[in-house]
């Protein structure tokens, strides 16, 4: 984390990294500026940084959320991730592609040190206008990677730079630069007290007793109860078999002992 001074520090040493960079391919003498391409070509080999946009990362937008606690104490210190998007031009004699070669060791350099070198922060910081960054002392690394543009996208971003006529150029973005506010926050209260208790080691909540059986006396044996729809079907009346011309007829007169008469059965 870096204070205010971190934008302008990524793109002076971003404009140095180029500018170191750019040998054995360029035998000439190269501008490398940090401002908007020019409304006019410039008249000798040149490459402008031009920071055109920045953005919130995404990533760690709402990491320091929330920064207060409820009676409005700071807890932790405020943080601004972003990203850096730039653009890089390069003017030269069209004849020789100067311009094209250029963009080429741009290309190259970013492609082989995608990581900005704390040496390169270190010297951008010696300037005057940057003297007080303290972006080399920051723990999140500098990192470039080249943006895909269409040309929808690259024609509103020159419509935007009024009366400045194309050239070729190439985008890249910058993460993550990490501003971090200038209040810091309240230090805890030290411990007053402190308190020791000694627990037994290997002790443990004795287990619920597993149920008992009933006891029986002994010589006798256990009654076991019928279950409740055997014991039902035993007291239920049994259903009589009879037809329903029997259950109708009169009832058979029955022979006495010792008496001679014969019944309506004895009859032929």
């Amino acid at each position: 984390m870096s204070n205010a001074l971190a934008v302008a520090t990524v793109t002076q040493a971003l404009a140095l990294l180029i500018e170191s960079n750019l040998g054995p391919e360029m035998d000439i003498a190269v501008k490398v500026e940090t401002r908007k391409p020019p409304s006019e070509p410039p008249g000798e080999p040149t490459i402008t940084v031009f920071l055109y946009q920045v953005t919130p990362n995404a990533a760690m937008r709402n990491n320091d959320l929330p920064t207060r606690a409820a009676d409005g104490t700071l807890r932790d210190r405020a943080a601004a991730p972003l990203d850096l998007h730039y653009v890089i031009s390069a003017y030269g004699e069209e004849t020789e592609l100067v311009g094209q070669r250029l963009l080429g060791c741009v290309i190259r350099t970013l492609h082989e040190i995608p990581v900005l070198p704390r040496e390169l922060i270190e010297l951008a910081a010696e300037r005057p206008h940057l003297a007080g960054s303290d972006l080399a002392d920051s723990l999140q690394k500098v990192r470039f990677t080249p943006t895909v543009m269409d040309v929808d996208e690259t024609s509103k971003l020159w419509g935007m730079l009024h009366q400045t006529p194309y050239t070729l150029s190439v985008a890249y973005q910058a993460s993550l630069v990490v501003i971090e506010g200038r209040e810091k926050p309240v230090p805890a209260k030290p411990v007053q007290q402190r308190t020791v208790r000694v627990v037994p080691l290997g002790t443990a909540p004795a287990a619920p007793a597993a149920p008992t059986a009933p006891v029986v006396p002994l010589g006798t044996a256990p009654v076991e109860k019928a279950p409740a729809k055997k014991a039902a079907a035993r007291k239920a009346p049994a259903r009589s078999t009879r037809t329903a011309a029997q259950r109708a007829a009169p009832p058979r007169p029955r022979r006495t002992s010792g008496s001679d008469v014969p019944t309506p059965d004895d009859k032929g």
